[in-house]
């Protein structure tokens, strides 16, 4: 008589490769918990999401059945923004606590991008339609109304007019010669963000973060979770193996960077790459 099946528990980057395989079916608040799993290991992301789904009722709760989607959308601006105290976190923006989902729901202090996460899953489920906004440098959210569009600022609660996001758009504009004649709609920017960008922007928040203090421990982490999400994104490929190298991690590196080479067999430094990738193995 065969004993009980065994399941195992999938590991952390199993899980989160699970959750981010389809585009169609890509839950995004669930795998944007499931990045702070690697500051936190054992964390319940089921937990985390019910916590969430738990404000979001007590929200549910106190608007009327019949309620218009534009008193809807003012009762949820004074429960996020003023009641629970959601904000941005002006002092240490780049606390990198602010990027994972976890700590914002304690602290209530986060980045637009972490903010604009939660306040759409509230909006969603106020029966709002709302969705992400990847502005240049500031993740904004639009909210559809009967009488148009309402774009937020999740870091400030501010409703966005026109002429704002225009201003904040000039300086991008500027730099990059977008002026005049040739100036890009602004309508172009103002695009619904899909789930895989936004995670793929939450991850290089944070691949920016460890870089700059040099955590390299925690930026392999971050590196690997991006090559899952985006298989082909062969620049984080190659960053991955060269930070795998740096921490001793020789045969994961030459795994690493013999796919980049496959996929980018001309890049400029492809020569040196490769005598770096007979050096691992050699080490491995």
């Amino acid at each position: 008589m065969s004993g009980s099946p065994h399941f195992e528990t999938p590991t952390a980057l199993e899980y989160f490769a699970t959750l981010v395989a389809d585009d169609a079916t890509l839950p995004v608040l669930e795998a944007a918990v499931a990045v702070a799993q690697d500051e936190f290991p054992g964390l319940d992301v089921q937990g985390v999401l019910a916590q969430v789904d738990g404000l979001a009722d007590r929200l549910r709760r106190r608007i009327p059945a019949d309620a218009a989607p534009l008193q809807r959308l003012r009762l949820l601006n004074r429960y996020f923004f003023q009641e629970l105290g959601f904000a941005g976190n002006v002092n240490d923006y780049y606390d990198p606590r602010n990027s994972y989902l976890p700590a914002v729901l304690e602290s209530r202090r986060g980045i637009p991008l972490t903010l604009a996460l939660l306040y759409i899953e509230l909006a969603t489920q106020a029966g709002l339609q709302a969705q992400g906004i990847s502005f240049p440098g500031h993740f904004l959210v639009k909210l559809h109304l009967p009488r148009g569009e309402v774009v937020i600022d999740p870091f400030s609660g501010q409703s966005l007019s026109r002429e704002d996001l225009e201003e904040r758009l000039q300086p991008l504009r500027a730099a990059s010669g977008w002026d005049g004649d040739d100036e890009v709609p602004l309508g172009l920017f103002l695009q619904s963000a899909p789930a895989r960008d936004v995670v793929a922007r939450l991850l290089r928040n944070l691949r920016e973060i460890h870089r700059g203090s040099g955590d390299l421990e925690r930026l392999a982490r971050v590196l690997q979770r991006l090559v899952i999400l985006l298989p082909q994104a062969w620049d984080e490929r190659r960053e991955l193996a060269l930070v795998l190298a740096e921490l001793g991690r020789h045969a994961r590196a030459a795994e690493e960077l013999a796919v980049y080479l496959q996929h980018r067999p001309s890049a400029g430094d492809a020569t040196a790459l490769r005598r770096q990738l007979a050096t691992w193995r050699r080490l491995s």
